[in-house]
């Protein structure tokens, strides 16, 4: 097996790359400030044993412990940025060992702090806070702490778990690094004898999305081989992931690792349950009647899983320059007023986008945002007009922290994971309607909605059913399964027939989705997707319909950042999730997007 022929990050076009000074002004001032927070983090030593004594000791305690956590952020950003740009670099995997090593020993030297500040009864907090006015800006974090309380441990546990910190992290750190480092695939050729290169990132971001079937269906079986080859050493790192989260849970006395996970999403388990059923139930007939639509649309004589991201209207892939995208997505919104705007003006200028192609890039896209700084996306541009709802969905993500960071302290500036797709699929929604509104044909306003459904397919679709399959593999392991590589196959496969029943073709192949996204290794992160894009579809709708009020609103719920919980910053925005009502409604709006289609081929 060979590796496919690409750049390397050395020859990438510097206009394609992140500016990282931003954060350092270069590997030897990181070095410099990673020597700097190993030395001072003695200094809060002298709290431990002394939180409870009075307000001033845990408030310079906390002072202390944001001040270091302020150093740590971008030494550990810096380190994850220059990896995830190129994993295959051995500095770069160095330096984030290095970076692993100081985190451990950062929670080791502040495990305390949580304890303590757990074990200060309610009278005496309540005092604290009427002694120093000051310590209110730490309430939020104080609070969150406390939620904990009827599940911490013994001060000598809390060390220790703090000190294998960087073991028990070591799974995700594996599944990266195999991923983007040793995982390679053959070249493959198309019907006509045409050799093409194969990275995750091509077939992720290209050949499944082709107009030539053979290229789907080529690229997909040698994308499979490549995958299978490694499924039993993933499967075993994936199986460890879960087990340490079971045995986590197990330990600190929570009724399952799902209810862990959700407390520290403070979600209750009917809400996850609500949004994963309802969403797999109640979209499935109509994602099969899109399928069903694909199939007889493009001829074929059966819908395999390499063809379900096919192009509806082959005929029409319109291409867009990075910088013509970002001139759109800024055009769709300026509804968002003018400190929004001022945003994506800089994160244009000061390049904050990585959108190079190279050897050793993590795949996909994400946005890293750490406090203190500005934001960093990474992605990879191919010029398909598609992108462009990936980049504005980064830039939303980018916009919320960016926002948050100017209102909220450290402490109380990240929100629960259970709403935090909604300000990306946001601009998604508002990207969709400008182009509805300005397309001066009836392709691109065919293009528009396939790509309104394609907001929907990946957060209803592929990360809902990853967190199908995520929730049939912590229940296999409460059960005390083993989690090897046929047993993942085996309830990967049965979460995509159950949906998409008999309307697509699925070889032993498609099993191996699970493989593909990293998001199994942070905690019950898929479902959120859906949730989110649940919120945004409501409140873009009302965005659209009242204009500033609207916004508004959307934009204070930016503002609180993670001070309230997500069911509260949510209604700041106008929005409840606390019922299935906004979920049937999304889900009923997706249908709405069908029913079109299908018309506009009857």
């Amino acid at each position: 097996m060979t590796q496919a022929i690409q750049q390397y990050r050395q020859d990438v076009r510097t206009e394609e790359t992140w500016d990282l000074t931003n954060l350092f002004a270069s590997d030897k001032s990181w070095e410099k400030a990673y020597e700097e927070l190993e030395m001072i983090l003695p200094r809060l030593k002298p709290y431990q044993g002394t939180l409870h004594e009075s307000a001033k000791q845990l408030l310079d305690c906390l002072k202390t412990y944001e001040n270091m956590m302020q150093m740590l952020i971008p030494v550990a950003t810096y380190a994850m940025l220059k990896v995830a740009a190129d994993g295959s670099d051995a500095n770069n995997q160095s330096r984030q060992g290095k970076v692993s090593q100081l985190q451990a020993s950062f929670s080791r030297a502040s495990a305390f702090i949580n304890s303590e500040i757990v074990k200060i009864d309610d009278e005496t907090l309540h005092q604290f806070f009427k002694d120093n006015d000051e310590l209110h800006k730490y309430e939020v974090q104080i609070q969150k702490i406390r939620k904990n309380k009827d599940y911490m441990l013994s001060d000598e546990t809390e060390e220790v778990l703090a000190a294998l910190n960087e073991s028990l992290r070591a799974p995700f750190s594996i599944y990266k690094q195999g991923k983007a480092a040793d995982l390679s695939f053959a070249d493959f050729q198309d019907d006509n004898g045409n050799t093409h290169p194969l990275t995750f990132a091509l077939f992720e971001d290209k050949y499944e999305f082709s107009k030539d079937a053979s290229i789907r269906r080529n690229a997909y079986k040698t994308f499979i081989d490549g995958l299978s080859n490694y499924q039993h050493t993933f499967a075993g790192t994936y199986a460890a992931e879960v087990t340490r989260q079971v045995n986590v849970s197990r330990l600190r006395g929570y009724p399952s690792v799902t209810d862990m996970l959700l407390h520290e999403q403070d979600v209750e388990p009917a809400m996850y349950h609500r949004q994963i059923d309802t969403i797999y139930n109640e979209l499935s007939p109509y994602m099969q009647r899109y399928a069903t639509l694909k199939k007889n649309v493009l001829g074929l004589d059966e819908l395999t899983f390499a063809d379900l991201k096919a192009p509806l209207d082959p005929d029409y892939d319109p291409d867009i320059s990075f910088e013509e995208a970002f001139s759109l997505i800024k055009d769709s919104l300026k509804v968002m007023g003018e400190d929004y705007n001022k945003m994506i003006d800089r994160a244009y200028e000061e390049r904050w986008v990585d959108r190079a192609e190279n050897v050793g890039k993590q795949n996909g896209a994400f946005c890293a945002s750490p406090y203190g700084a500005h934001p960093y996306i990474l992605m990879t541009w191919t010029n398909m007009m598609r992108g462009t709802f990936i980049l504005t969905h980064e830039l939303g993500h980018a916009g919320h922290f960016y926002t948050a960071h100017q209102h909220q302290k450290l402490g109380g500036a990240r929100p629960s994971t259970y709403m935090i797709e909604a300000p990306s699929t946001m601009n998604e929604m508002l990207l969709g309607d400008h182009l509805l509104k300005t397309a001066d044909s009836k392709e691109m306003k065919r293009w528009v909605v396939l790509s309104l459904l394609g907001t929907y397919y990946h957060n209803f679709v592929t990360h809902l059913l990853e967190a199908h399959f995520q929730r049939e593999v912590y229940q296999a392991a409460e059960e005390g399964t083993i989690l090897t590589a046929d047993k993942l196959n085996e309830l990967k496969l049965a979460t995509l027939q159950g949906f998409w029943g008999d309307t697509v073709t699925f070889d032993k192949g498609a099993a191996l989705t699970w493989m593909r996204q990293p998001h199994y290794y942070m905690a019950l992160y898929p479902y959120t997707y859906s949730a989110g894009l649940t919120a945004s579809t409501y409140a873009s709708r009302r965005i659209i319909e009242e204009g500033a009020p609207a916004v508004e609103r959307w934009l204070d719920m930016l503002r609180a950042g993670g001070s309230k919980s997500p069911l509260e910053l949510l209604s700041i925005a106008g929005v409840d999730l606390s019922t299935a009502e906004p979920i049937s409604e999304a889900v009923n709006y997706v249908g709405s997007l069908v029913q079109q289609l299908e018309e506009s081929y009857a």
